[in-house]
């Protein structure tokens, strides 16, 4: 009875989840002398920085964006396209110099959450940890609308038939939610397999684009001809949904090797990388298209248009059944990430209790999956009975996640100056950057809110402010009834404590 559970549990090693100071990292000796954490049943040390890097870098879904985002962002910026990418890159980068400053003293799942719960107070960690949630939800849902709407599109192209919306909405969220569950190795491994080929194609396509049109300027961009400044405005706002998820190796703080350093990195890389990109491609996209006589903003499938005008039109194809993959990829990344802020809730009392179990073998929290997984598709797979496109969800939820981000980012730049005020580390001038950031935020999410959004758009606000509202209340509630054992009679003290254990 002993040694068999013994085989269904995990002796947790030594795991950086607490924020700490460089004092207390020379003093223990590195990352590998670190102080003693709970491990929250999750696997130690298995991703390689290349593995963790997946993660933001899936997240990000680099593929949909010259497919899908920069289309969008063109029918507002138009000639700005390019500028509205540098802008958006330029307030990530921002951002992701605050998160990497935190990710150097802590690893936990909790992702953003914890470093802002560890410096705000307690209500301003639960709308971080709420919102951070929804985030990655959403997210999965905007890219699973992405992803029956291309597979809709290849599958007509090839066989002349369609398929339901609605079961290939469910078909990618359960082989996610299967290898989610089965091992976090294999699915980091998928991921960056699957963004490296369809991103290189992408990139064959641009460059071919670029060379046929020579070394030159494409004025009308240079000098933003018919550009207005609310169009840009407006654009930015989606550019900015181009980034999210940047940040989420953050969530593999157990599961990367020598996360404090491998995960810093991994942000700053995975925005860099992904700002290069998008801003190159912007400005081929509008270029080559305009070249072949088409409108960019209005296009459905601009990478194929552009792959002929590169003379390689079969690559046009193989970048959609990428974009596809792409989606798959993404939906697999944000519900691994949304799991592990999940787990973390759960553990402190954010969330259901029984969400914090791991599996005992694949070491994976498995209930936390499952749960993300339903949260994900039960929207998109709602919209698509009900009649509307892939396009039409990708734009809806897509938006949604980004109220979620933006907050979350904000809390965030707001908690590092008092971080480092705390520890002694704030230098002339480290408050700069951390308030640019939240400025930067500040000003995206005023996009978002004014003018007020026609149509669906105009709901999400409310949506939001609803979801968040529900979260804090289920806050309020645990805060409050966590404050009755201390009022109840010493009698009950040995079953508060044994419940105290259990829960550990």
């Amino acid at each position: 009875m002993t040694s068999g559970l013994l085989r269904c549990f995990r002796i947790a090693g030594t795991v950086w989840y607490g924020m700490v100071t460089p004092k207390q990292i020379a003093g223990s000796g590195g990352a590998e002398g670190s102080p003693q954490g709970a491990s929250y049943g999750l696997r130690r040390g298995v991703l390689s920085p290349m593995e963790t890097l997946a993660q933001s870098v899936s997240t990000i879904a680099p593929t949909a964006t010259p497919v899908a985002t920069i289309p969008l962002v063109c029918a507002l910026a138009g000639n700005g396209t390019w500028l509205a990418y540098v802008l958006a890159t330029s307030a990530i980068l921002l951002v992701a110099l605050c998160v990497s400053k935190f990710a150097r003293y802590s690893a936990s799942p909790g992702s953003l959450y914890s470093y802002a719960s560890t410096v705000l107070p307690p209500a301003f960690g639960a709308i971080a940890a709420w919102s951070l949630l929804l985030a990655y939800v959403a997210t999965g849902s905007s890219v699973i609308g992405g992803f029956y709407h291309y597979g809709i599109l290849l599958l007509r192209d090839a066989t002349g038939h369609s398929a339901s919306a609605v079961v290939l909405a469910i078909l990618v969220t359960g082989i996610s939610v299967w290898i989610a569950w089965r091992d976090v190795k294999i699915s980091a491994r998928l991921m960056l397999w699957i963004e490296a080929v369809s991103m290189s194609l992408v990139l064959i396509v641009v460059v071919l684009v670029l060379v046929q049109h020579g070394v030159h300027l494409d004025w009308q961009q240079m000098q933003l001809r018919g550009m207005t400044g609310s169009g840009l405005r407006l654009g930015l706002v989606l550019a900015l949904f181009s980034f999210v998820g940047f940040e989420s190796a953050t969530t593999l703080g157990a599961e990367a090797r020598n996360p404090l350093k491998t995960i810093p990195r991994a942000v700053i890389q995975s925005a860099l990388l992904a700002g290069a990109v998008f801003i190159l491609c912007a400005y081929t996209e509008l270029l080559g298209l305009r070249s072949a006589g088409y409108d960019l903003g209005a296009s459905q499938a601009p990478m194929r248009v552009l792959a002929v005008a590169g003379g390689v039109p079969f690559l046009g194809v193989l970048i959609d059944i990428g974009a596809l993959v792409s989606m798959f990829a993404c939906t697999l990344a944000c519900i691994t990430a949304a799991a592990r802020v999940l787990l973390l809730m759960s553990h402190k009392s954010l969330a259901h209790r029984s969400l914090r179990a791991t599996h005992a073998h694949h070491e994976t929290p498995g209930r936390a999956i499952v749960a993300t997984g339903i949260a994900a598709v039960l929207p998109a797979a709602i919209l698509a009975a009900r009649g509307s496109s892939g396009l039409d969800v990708y734009g809806w939820m897509g938006s949604l996640a980004t109220y979620g981000f933006i907050v979350t980012y904000a809390l965030v730049s707001i908690a590092l100056p008092r971080y480092l005020g705390n520890h002694g580390m704030c230098r002339p001038g480290s408050r700069i950057i951390p308030w640019m950031a939240c400025f930067a935020m500040l000003l995206a999410l005023a996009g978002n809110l004014y003018p007020v959004p026609e149509g669906p758009y105009g709901k999400l606000p409310y949506i939001y402010l609803a979801y968040l509202a529900a979260g804090m209340l289920w806050f309020f509630w645990n805060t409050r009834r966590a404050a009755v054992p201390e009022t109840q009679d010493e009698s009950l003290a040995p079953i508060v404590e044994q419940e105290a254990e259990e829960a550990e």
